[in-house]
């Protein structure tokens, strides 16, 4: 018999089983990849691993829950504190680069595997992307009011800008060339030169200093 997942807040063992199991579904796709497949790259039994899981279609649900907590743990609350909305822009977008590249697939799993959940967990799951979607969508709105913004639809903006940054898993090498941190400065100097008017930029050594707070 299964033993039920454990709810165990912060435990480093169950993050780094979704991770690892992210990764794997992202190379391999859901349905080829296999309780076996997880097990084996995290050293462990299938018994084992099942003291952390309660089965294949509940891990990609609690992946995709992982990850969206911790965006907003990591991007979206933080952010929430930003009064000026062109360095909350800058904060998300820096901030969720640093997660995707530290996360190695839980958040960009997302966009490729919700298919694959039930119908009430992927209720779940599409609305907390969309109160995300939404609340990058406004502070956008936000800057169009100021007439900070360049020319360009809000909507649109926003799927551009989450489709960048998810895209980062698909591309990003552990050992190459750019770090971390010089991925999610790249990431946001693109997106906001072509996002804001020239006079709504700050210089480079600011976007330095948006990085996410820690407790």
């Amino acid at each position: 018999m299964k033993t039920q997942k454990r709810s165990v807040p912060n435990n480093e063992r169950l993050a780094e089983v979704y991770r690892t199991a992210a990764q794997i579904i992202l190379r391999k796709g859901y349905d080829a990849t296999s309780i076996s497949d997880i097990a084996n790259a995290l050293g462990m039994t299938k018994a084992g691993l099942y003291h952390y899981i309660n089965g294949k279609k509940e891990l990609l649900f609690d992946i995709m829950n992982f990850g969206l907590d911790e965006l907003d743990a990591e991007v979206a609350t933080p952010a929430s504190s930003i009064a000026d909305p062109s360095e909350r822009l800058r904060f998300i977008i820096a901030s969720h680069a640093r997660l995707v590249t530290r996360g190695q697939g839980a958040i960009t799993i997302l966009v490729d595997e919700i298919t694959a959940l039930t119908p009430a967990q992927n209720r779940i799951i599409t609305r907390r992307k969309r109160e995300y979607f939404d609340r990058l969508r406004s502070v956008l709105n936000e800057l169009k009011a100021e007439g900070k913004l360049q020319d360009v639809d809000t909507t649109a903006a926003t799927f551009s800008l989450l489709g960048m940054i998810n895209w980062l898993s698909r591309w990003l090498r552990q050992d190459g060339a750019l770090t971390q941190e010089d991925i999610a400065e790249q990431i946001s100097k693109i997106a906001l030169n072509g996002l804001l008017h020239p006079d709504s930029r700050t210089s480079h050594a600011l976007l330095r200093v948006v990085k996410p707070t820690t407790v």
